[in-house]
């Protein structure tokens, strides 16, 4: 690596004790998300190479520029996308998947003509989540009399995730640990040696902007499945249990909320049921 490269990815300088608890603040106000001591230097490198590519010289500098009315708006906006993106795949968790399948199996075999499945990725990111719940539901229903009888919400804050999301391509390197047959039935190669999902199961799939902490304004009702997995993790303790509360009121009767292995401790909800089950933690709304 040259010594410029080395340069490049050095914090600008030290924050102050006062400039790391103003951009804490900012960040948990309006997002919800915690940056704690151990993920200071992450914070720092990622203000840096925005603050260099805008030439600005100090975190204040800045700091001001982001919450200076509508043209820090905007500015707000791309430094989320920094600050947000997180590194996901398809299947993420099989065992929660593998849950899931069995749950919509059993689904299907009790209610043969129901009204189509409603499935919901809380934290989408850039889209690998929604596309695996829509291709589990796919797969359960292929041999049914209405196989595309679902549709999948996904839902980020971060608009950059968001567009990859929609666009639905995806390297090499993402299908390898997704089973062979599945890659064959559900992406389409394209000519510069990236996977595109094919047409008839992006259709199922509708991915939206949504902050978390603005979840009594979202529109979504009577889901039969929720996945909020590797999100919770970013909050604070009670701000989990209200985001989870707010998301057991959307799952519609007999639905499935499942949630990141050890991502919340303790909670309970009254019209929730625990899923028994060793690997995952998950629950069914009282019917």
């Amino acid at each position: 690596m040259q010594p410029s490269s080395v340069w490049a990815l050095k914090p600008l300088a030290d924050m102050s004790a006062a400039e790391f608890h103003a951009w804490q603040t900012l960040l948990e106000e309006r997002t919800g998300l915690v940056i704690n001591e151990q993920r200071r230097a992450f914070l720092q490198t990622s203000l840096s190479a925005r603050m260099r590519e805008l030439d600005v010289a100090d975190y204040a500098s800045y700091y001001q520029q982001v919450t200076d009315g509508p043209r820090g708006a905007v500015e707000w906006s791309t430094l989320l996308d920094r600050l947000t993106v997180q590194e996901t795949r398809f299947f993420r968790h099989p065992a929660s998947f593998a849950l899931l399948q069995d749950y919509l199996r059993e689904r299907l075999e009790r209610e043969p003509a129901g009204a189509p499945w409603a499935l919901w990725s809380v934290g989408c990111s850039s889209g690998e989540e929604p596309y695996s719940l829509a291709i589990s539901a796919a797969e359960v229903l292929r041999e049914s009399a209405a196989p595309e009888h679902f549709g999948v919400t996904g839902t980020d804050i971060s608009l950059s995730a968001l567009g990859k999301a929609r666009e639905g391509v995806y390297a090499a390197r993402k299908l390898e640990q997704l089973d062979e047959s599945l890659g064959a039935r559900y992406f389409a190669a394209q000519d510069d040696g990236r996977f595109k999902v094919i047409p008839s199961l992006a259709a199922r799939v509708c991915c939206a902007r949504l902050n978390v902490l603005e979840l009594a304004k979202a529109p979504m009702s009577g889901m039969d499945v929720i996945f909020c997995q590797n999100l919770l993790i970013y909050f604070r303790r009670w701000r989990r249990r209200e985001i989870l509360n707010r998301l057991a009121e959307r799952l519609a009767p007999g639905g499935l909320l499942v949630v990141g292995v050890g991502e919340v401790v303790g909670w309970q909800h009254p019209d929730l049921v625990p899923v028994a089950n060793d690997q995952v933690l998950a629950f069914t709304r009282k019917g």
